[in-house]
């Protein structure tokens, strides 16, 4: 059930529950399962209902569901077999014994026959256990203090204990509402309309059930005011229809569209959204007609009046298709914890980072800032003469500098080239990073946006230069329509525009604004996404990706220049804003209504320059205030608490948070940066600050590569900027126009001569010496070298973890010196096979199994701290500091085969079982939460895709399954294609991993290398060896899902290039292996650097671990192919999307 249906559900619960409609009430919370009402129970169990009580749980859990739930049962059972022993009526003891406690005894046999025992005793008090048990309300006091507990830590009922707050009545307020907009969207609409039925859409025509009726002669008492939510009009002749009020002074046009339009069904989403019929309608006016009596009515969330039109427009189609959405409600009487419209969290002020760790001096006025979302230690600064900087706060390190400079001026317009020439300067208005970090923009105070890729360090990579607006370009922003990366630009032109993130192009131009932009915010509801805008006139629009104009368009509070941005988590709108006369207001807006929710108090009456905030942890708000750093809870009006951040800051400090909220950001007076933290900030600056800085964990600028594959055709190796780009199809140059619509983009990238192109002829690179490439045996001083089974790179780059068929761990951990300032993993210097001072192995129990039979399995923690390791006996949890087993758990049989972190919450792990079964735990309560069925064999791959909400599944039967990770459903499930001809093996491995894309899965079979687009699976690209290598042994994509590495049976290695599946560089075995023709070794597992793109290491058969990088002369494991035409003998090319960071796949 979608959440929206679910919001519906609630609404039902409210209003039955209104209407006394109590027995139904309660058979709907049980039937549905989303709201256990704990008064209910507690009378239940107070009154001894114990079939009822039993019933009501039935809904939300089962007996054997988990150990709370196990244990719940067990004390209300238990409770009626003492009662009825108490009341001396044994026939019934024995009943609830042999009906109800029996089920206990397959758990705890003991037990059981200790309670079969009170049976012979006069009064079971005589049980020394049992002598305290007082009379049956005492006894079920106690027991129900328990069930509560119980109940509370059960994970089964989490979410489901409170029930959602809102206004009295909401169901009558959406249907009123929703007769209103209908009244609205009549031809003719009529005073004192009669409404006689909710079944058909209301209409003042003369022949419909729900028309006008004549004037009422008498005077409605409502007829003069607006109605409170708590006096909801009935529903009937002179309910939702009353003539409108003049609007009140302060009142908001909420989320104002076109009004007259024909009314189609009708579906609200948060912001509103209703489709529009008629493009020519929306040209009309955003005044409502004057004949119209829509009622005017205010909320309980805010003072201001709120006037309905029509609202936000989508397709007819998508509207069939869409739920009501409706805003989540609670019991009115229920007690005052359940009607709190937000959930209390555990944070307090001393949560926030107030304490002054650093001052980093910038030399120039601060104007914009903003954290790394992934390296939360880097900090991107724009400055007033047009600077760019970044900084690794833990050790105070500026790691790169950029001045202003404008990257190719002869693509510019004239008047801008003038303008240059005459003034070569520039303010930064805004400085941001794309969601995984691999990108930045820059907003500059003349027409100009540059973005730049970054590849860690001081590694700046100039992308793309665009001459977005005219004059200033006030604010910039990253969004992802239709997954597709796009850069959102404002101005002074008074324009909003989107980009292609990747090429340039320009994809949409909205006007509508009668001022300068001053801000934008992207941000997606549901599977809506939308821009809000906001201009130096206070007004505020928002857009949907079309050509349709603005669906929204109502005033900021003080007509100020404002700045809006959503919690963390996306569910709260706030903005802050300062007007021409010095006033700011920062506001809490009730998104469905377009009203102002809550107005917070405390900032100053007369700003100087705009105040600029911030929001963290879903739960606080920030703001630069009259030369102050000020906080609110954002549930409290009143401001929490305050810091001077020990003076020097400006009236009007620039601030912000880094991701987690440890950290805060301030700019002061002198042209430096405060950094502040609380206790988890100055922990995370410590750590960090005792280790160097390693570049790799900077997301690496992957994105732009695989989308200019599917502009320009072949594939280009080298990293690609705006403006060489090696080995592409030529084309035209583009023509650049002055941002209007005569052209396609507004960038040019330069393209290689054609002659150039054409006079290179491809031939595969072959590598079968040593001194081709550089190789690396890592050092081992184990005296019984077993083959490696797995094989990973930490997540850092620092290190590599092997696992041994002996069910034995293996570290190798790189030095930090001259050669390797990084520390980072490389063939060119030698790692320590590194053990903690206790001397102690990691080793994986194996129980009674023989480890050269098991089936190997490890899984490592996003921070490198523990790995999660099996080799046929149970799962071992290790410390990768210490070497410590923090725990072990699972016991077999059956055995754990695969193992995999769920992206999203390290306490969830997906274990493949060796009887085809996938187990979903739950580390931190210690249950399997469900089991998944679908293959008929062992579980030999699983891999998560964080885009689909996915997990995808192979197996030893060549099969593969897609799951959905919300509910852990099914979808679908195919098995591999395998040759005509070809015998497989009966457990022949198959592997999966994800595209950086998330969407584009590899499989990875002894027969075949196979790329699917996920969830469907269908139409595969499949490449398959040849027969001189012999079967495949392992793949895996590499870091950047460029390349993919693959080890054959031969000992040699095949690296091919992802987007076309064509052989480009093959290593053979001499080139890494010393000559010896009695020993047949060869790579059985092979992993990818996590941030090194042509960086592979190789397990062996022998028990080596072999480090492979193409010479540094070369940089690349050989050339791309040519794209094949007119249907060449291989497979079609694929084209993945953007790239975006993902967990490795276990090797």
């Amino acid at each position: 059930m979608s959440s929206l249906s679910r919001e519906l559900v609630f609404l039902i619960l409210q209003f039955l529950d209104e209407e006394k409609f109590k027995e139904t009430v309660h058979r709907l919370e049980q039937e549905s399962g989303f709201f256990f009402n704990m008064r209910y129970f507690e009378e239940m169990v107070t009154n001894g209902e114990w079939d009822e009580v039993e019933k009501y749980l039935s809904g939300f859990t089962k007996v054997d569901d988990n150990r709370y739930s196990m244990k719940i049962f067990f004390e209300i059972r238990k409770q009626k077999y003492l009662e009825a022993l108490d009341k001396k009526d044994r026939s019934k003891g024995v009943e609830i014994l042999v009906k109800d406690l029996k089920v206990f005894s397959a758990f705890n046999e003991d037990l059981f026959k200790e309670i079969t025992q009170l049976l012979t005793l006069d009064n079971f008090r005589d049980n020394e256990q049992l002598s305290k048990y007082g009379d049956t309300k005492s006894a079920r006091t106690i027991m129900l203090g328990e069930l509560k507990k119980l109940i509370e830590a059960n994970p089964l009922f989490r979410d489901k204990l409170n029930f959602p707050g809102l206004k009295n009545s909401r169901l009558r307020t959406l249907i009123n509402q929703s007769l209103n907009w209908q009244h609205q969207l009549c031809k003719n609409p009529k005073p004192n309309p009669d409404i006689k039925t909710l079944f058909v859409d209301h209409s003042c025509g003369q022949s419909q059930p729900n028309g006008a009726r004549a004037p009422s002669p008498v005077t409605n008492p409502l007829m003069g005011s607006v109605p409170k939510p708590a006096g909801f009009p009935p529903l009937g002749a002179h309910g939702p229809f009353q003539p409108a009020p003049a609007p009140m002074p302060s009142s908001l046009a909420g989320w104002m569209a076109n009004p007259a339009v024909p009314h189609p069904s009708v579906s609200t989403v948060p912001i509103g959204f209703t489709p529009p019929n008629n493009a020519a309608m929306l040209k009309r006016p955003r005044t409502p007609p004057t004949n119209n009596p829509a009622v005017d009515y205010q909320t309980a969330d805010s003072e201001h009046s709120l006037k309905r039109t029509r609202t936000f427009g989508i397709s007819d189609e998508q509207v069939n298709h869409m739920p009501v959405n409706m805003l989540p409600v609670g019991y009115m009487g229920q007690s005052q914890s359940l009607s709190q419209s937000h959930g209390q969290s555990s944070y307090s002020s001393d949560d926030l980072p107030k304490t002054v760790v650093m001052t980093l001096n910038q030399g120039s006025v601060v104007k914009s800032m903003e954290f790394h979302p992934i390296q939360q230690v880097l900090l991107l600064v724009g400055t007033s003469n047009g600077d760019i900087m970044i900084w690794e706060v833990a050790s105070r390190e500026k790691l790169a500098h950029k001045n202003f400079k404008i990257w190719d001026i002869s693509v510019l317009t004239m008047p801008l080239q003038a303008s240059l020439t005459n003034d070569n300067t520039a303010i930064i208005n805004r400085v941001t990073w794309s969601p995984d970090g691999s990108l930045f923009g820059v907003a500059f105070s003349k027409h100009i946006v540059q973005i730049y890729s970054y590849h860690g360090a001081d590694d700046l990579r100039n992308h793309l230069e665009i001459e977005a607006h005219g004059g200033s370009v006030n604010d910039l922003a990253f969004s992802h329509p239709n997954k597709q990366l796009c850069i959102v630009t404002c101005g002074e032109d008074r324009l909003i525009k989107v980009w292609d993130a990747v090429t340039g192009a320009k994809q949409f131009t909205f006007e509508g604004h009668e001022a300068p932009v001053y801000s934008i915010c992207p941000h997606v509801k549901e599977t809506i996404q939308f821009i809000f805008s906001t201009s130096t006139d206070g007004k505020i629009k928002a857009w949907l990706y079309d050509n349709m104009g603005s669906r929204v368009d109502y005033d900021a509070p003080g007509h100020s220049s404002t700045a809006m941005a959503y919690s963390a988590d996306g569910t709260r709108l706030f903005s802050c804003g300062t007007s021409k006369d010095g006033d700011s207001y920062i506001v809490e807006w009730n998104e469905s209504e377009g009203a102002v929710k809550r107005t917070y108090i405390g900032l100053g009456k007369r700003s100087v320059e705009v105040v600029r905030f911030d929001t963290t942890k879903n739960r606080f708000l920030a703001a630069g205030d009259e030369f102050m750093v000020k906080f609110w809870d954002m549930d409290n009006v009143n401001l929490l608490t305050t810091t001077d951040a020990d003076g020097g800051l400006p009236a009007s400090p620039c601030i912000r948070f880094n991701k987690e909220g440890v950290l805060l950001a301030v700019s002061t007076n002198e042209n430096g940066i405060k950094i502040l933290a609380n206790q988890d900030g100055l922990r995370l600056l410590r750590t960090m600050e005792s280790r160097p800085f390693d570049p790799s964990r900077v997301t690496s600028a992957s994105i732009v590569k695989p989308q200019m594959m599917t502009m320009f055709g072949a594939a280009a190796n080298s990293p690609v900027g705006p403006s060489i780009m090696d080995r592409v199809t030529p084309m035209p140059p583009m023509v650049v126009m002055n941002g209007d619509n005569r052209g396609p983009i507004d960038v040019k990238p330069r393209i290689v001569d054609e002659a150039v192109e054409k006079s290179r002829i491809w031939k595969l690179t072959e590598i079968t010496e040593p001194s081709q490439c550089r190789s690396l045996r890592l050092p081992d001083s184990t005296s019984s070298p077993m083959r490696v089974s797995r094989l990973i790179y930490t997540n850092s780059g620092l290190a590599i973890l092997a696992l041994a068929a002996n069910a034995v761990h293996k570290l190798w951990k790189w030095p930090r010196n001259d050669r390797s300032s990084t520390g980072k993993a490389t063939a060119n210097v030698i790692p320590q096979l590194w053990q903690p001072a206790s001397g102690i192995l990691m080793t994986n129990d194996i129980s009674d199994t023989n480890p050269e039979d098991a089936v190997p399995c490890f899984a490592l923690s996003k921070n490198d701290s523990y790995v999660m390791s099996a080799s046929g006996g149970k799962i071992s949890l290790f410390n990768m500091m210490t070497f410590k087993t923090m725990t072990t758990f699972m016991s077999p049989p059956p055995a754990a085969t695969f193992l995999a972190f769920h992206p999203q919450d390290n306490n969830i792990i997906a274990i493949g079982m060796e009887d085809s079964s996938i187990h979903i735990y739950n580390v931190r309560v210690d249950e399997v939460k469900t089991k998944l069925k679908g293959h008929h064999k062992r579980i030999t791959g699983l891999a998560f895709s964080n885009v689909l909400n996915v997990l995808v599944s192979s197996g030893a039967d060549s099969q593969l399954c897609v799951w959905n990770t919300n509910g852990w459903e099914k979808q679908t499930s195919k098995p591999l294609q395998i040759p005509a001809g070809r015998v497989v093996g009966p457990l022949a491995d198959t592997r999966v991993q994800f595209h950086q894309d998330q969407t584009h899965l590899l499989a990875v079979h002894e027969t075949q290398i196979a790329v699917y687009e996920a969830p469907k699976l269908e139409s595969p690209k499949q490449w398959f060896p040849p027969e001189s290598s012999g079967l495949i042994t392992h793949a895996t994509y590499s870091c950047d899902s460029q390349s993919i590495f693959v080890g054959f049976e031969d000992a040699s290695v095949g690296i091919l290039t992802s987007s076309t599946l064509r052989l480009r560089c093959r290593i053979t075995s001499n080139a890494y292996l010393p000559s010896n023709p009695n020993l047949r070794v060869h790579p059985l597992v092979i992993a990818a650097h996590p941030s090194e793109p042509d960086q592979l290491a190789l397990g062996l058969s022998d028990g080596g671990v072999c480090v492979l990088e193409p010479l540094e002369s070369e940089g690349k494991w050989g050339t791309s192919p040519p794209s094949l035409e007119n249907g060449g003998a291989g497979p079609s090319s694929t084209t993945p999307g953007a790239a975006s960071t993902t967990d490795q796949a276990e090797r």
